[in-house]
């Protein structure tokens, strides 16, 4: 869902629903790294409501664009992130099979 001016696309307030802090810090930070984001900040309505409004605010360039290239930042960053994890758990359990090896000789 997407708040903001029919004639000036460069400054738009996004609603997710379902999401917390977690999500919303994140693209804040990723947000604000852009050279095209002018501000960027996050409110929560009410603790109740599962919910969290995104403002984006650009030098001209859309800010849904702008929005639409964060997320693919974070998606990227997260799949680095995982791939990361699982070569250190794999050379991880890699060594405690070789030092269970050197143990029984």
């Amino acid at each position: 869902m997407e708040h903001g001016s029919a004639d000036n696309e460069s400054a738009s307030t996004f609603s997710f629903t379902d999401e917390d802090h977690t999500l919303a810090n994140a693209l804040r930070f990723s947000l604000n790294q852009d050279p095209r984001v002018a501000f960027c900040g996050y409110s929560i309505p009410h603790p109740s409501q599962p919910r969290v409004n995104i403002r984006v605010q650009t030098t001209g360039v859309p800010a849904n664009e702008v929005l639409k290239d964060s997320c693919q930042d974070l998606l990227m960053i997260c799949q680095h992130s995982r791939h990361t994890f699982s070569l250190a758990v794999e050379g991880f359990r890699n060594e405690q099979v070789r030092k269970a090896m050197d143990i029984e000789q």
